[in-house]
């Protein structure tokens, strides 16, 4: 479902997977129309979750920080506003980064202190069990979800834990997707910013076996078009969908969904795709993943 000049039309086609559950609605959370949380002298965050990812977008003011005192494993920050600025310190010790910037935390304690006011966003898995009930729809997560497969972290790097830095300013190359990183428990693609509308006659309507994406607008519109697969029971068929997304906002679409996204309107749009656990038919295109070599994938044999 493709367009030939699409990267991901050399990736192996999706099985028919099985209709576990019944169909499940997407869910299209505008940061705008939630109300903010905080965690004790933390910034003003809005926490969206997925069955096995959670995303916490914060605005920092300066001097504000955003503290992990027993992170239980790697969490992810995009720092996408090239006028942000921030001090982190962990284990490792201290360092200033500024906009632009991708960074990969390690488990333990860490803090992020704002040096500049400005948007921040992190990306947790679900083993971050303190951020589940902050989660503006932890209600629709109150029973697992059985069309998602077992979430099970990826091999630890062979030269341990620590702050890894990533620069956004990656030119794009012929025959890879976007700009994707990983690491043992998340996998996050910086889409290109895109000018303008998408042009509607090159949509990639695609599906996934068993496992949710999060599509996170940073700026722009957005349009997500989603259609549920038909199954013997009629009475479990749902009508399409053309959710409607301002940014900042986070989109969740499960599984077995058939979906895809278009800009729309004038303008700057930026999009990221999240997926925990990583995705392995990414992992397998040669050069897709940006930091491969500082994080294994699992043995298939």
């Amino acid at each position: 479902m493709f367009d030939p000049d699409d990267p991901r039309s050399a990736l192996s086609v999706p099985s028919e997977a099985p209709r576990v559950g019944g169909p499940v609605a997407a869910e299209c959370a505008a940061i705008a129309d939630l109300e903010p949380r905080r965690v004790g002298s933390g910034p003003a965050s809005w926490y969206v979750r997925g069955h096995n990812f959670v995303t916490q977008y914060a605005e920092l003011r300066e001097g504000e920080s955003l503290d992990r005192t027993k992170q239980v494993d790697e969490y992810m920050v995009l720092l996408h506003d090239p006028e942000t600025a921030v001090r982190v310190d962990t284990a490792d010790g201290t360092q200033n980064l500024g906009g632009g910037t991708l960074l990969i935390v390690p488990p333990g304690q860490s803090r992020i202190t704002a040096l500049t006011s400005g948007p921040i966003t992190c990306f947790y898995s679900a083993a971050s069990d303190d951020l589940l009930a902050l989660c503006s729809n932890a209600d629709s997560y109150l029973h697992p979800r059985a069309a998602v497969a077992p979430f099970a972290p990826w091999p630890d790097p062979p030269d341990g834990f620590h702050l890894r830095t990533y620069s956004l300013d990656v030119p794009d190359q012929p025959g890879r997707f976007g700009r994707i990183w990983r690491c043992t428990t998340l996998m996050l693609n910086v889409l290109p910013a895109q000018d303008g509308p998408r042009d509607p006659t090159k949509l990639s309507p695609h599906v996934h076996d068993d496992f949710e994406q999060g599509s996170i607008g940073l700026y722009g519109d957005f349009v997500h078009h989603l259609r549920w697969p038909w199954s013997s029971d009629r009475t479990a068929w749902r009508d399409d969908e053309h959710l409607q997304c301002a940014s900042p906002s986070v989109t969740v679409i499960p599984p077995t969904t058939i979906h895809t996204t278009e800009a729309v309107g004038p303008g700057a749009h930026q999009l990221v795709d999240l997926f925990s656990p990583p995705r392995r038919d990414f992992s397998e295109r040669p050069g897709w993943v940006l930091n491969a070599d500082e994080y294994p994938a699992p043995d298939t044999t």
